[in-house]
């Protein structure tokens, strides 16, 4: 009889102990929700409302913090795991509101061993099932460094990724280009952009205009078909 006794006690202080806690722990979220200046909203732009979505749930823990002490970079380095975004802009609205507007990144080629994969401006891969960007294709192992690094010769240059069929990079780093008028140009591995406008002028100049073949892999030599 003592031992029945015994254990109602203890389940009846084990559900007050129980009884406590969850009012303790609600009262500490409500008091956390009511402080003026934690974050109860966190708006988003720039992206079709179910990305923008998504990376709002990455961003949930933000919710309740102190919006003084919130870290820039820890919502940086949230956003910069969406390959899509190419730039974003955090601007803090006191007392209690984050906006973050992102721009999204521009497609600009698409990796040939597949397609399901489009190459943003920003140098990272997005995954695309549409497949409905004509874009041009680049060979090789895509490499995302050599690739940007190759990008700003191109906007450098008299050429634009318009210009483009396809780009093949060489485990040399090397890269070749077809353009979309099927003349293919091997490049050098340095002087890349004085190579690419002399490309350019070549392909302008009516002397060259039934020529479909322009090598500059070796110093001071042009080879022209």
């Amino acid at each position: 009889m003592h031992q029945s006794t015994g254990k109602k006690n203890k389940i009846i202080i084990y559900l007050l102990f129980l009884f406590i806690l969850s009012t303790t722990s609600a009262k500490f979220i409500n008091d956390q929700k009511k402080l003026p200046l934690s974050i109860s909203k966190v708006n988003i732009t720039g992206l079709p409302e179910r990305k923008n979505s998504e990376i709002l749930n990455n961003l949930n823990n933000l919710l309740y913090k102190n919006i003084f002490v919130i870290s820039e970079d820890k919502i940086r380095k949230i956003l910069e795991k969406h390959n899509i975004i190419q730039e974003f802009n955090i601007k803090k609205i006191y007392p209690s509101t984050l906006n973050i507007e992102i721009k999204p990144t521009k497609f600009i080629a698409r990796v040939s061993n597949n397609s399901q994969y489009l190459v943003g401006a920003n140098g990272k891969l997005i995954k695309d099932k549409s497949k409905n960007e004509l874009l041009p294709y680049i060979f090789g192992e895509f490499n995302s460094h050599d690739f940007l690094s190759f990008k700003k010769n191109i906007e450098k240059s008299l050429f634009s990724f318009s210009n483009l069929k396809e780009l093949s990079l060489f485990p040399s780093g090397r890269w070749d280009i077809l353009t979309d008028k099927d003349i293919l140009i091997k490049l050098p591995q340095e002087n890349i952009v004085a190579s690419l406008n002399l490309s350019k002028k070549l392909i302008n100049n009516d002397n060259f205009k039934n020529y479909r073949f322009i090598d500059l892999r070796i110093k001071n030599q042009l080879v022209a078909k």
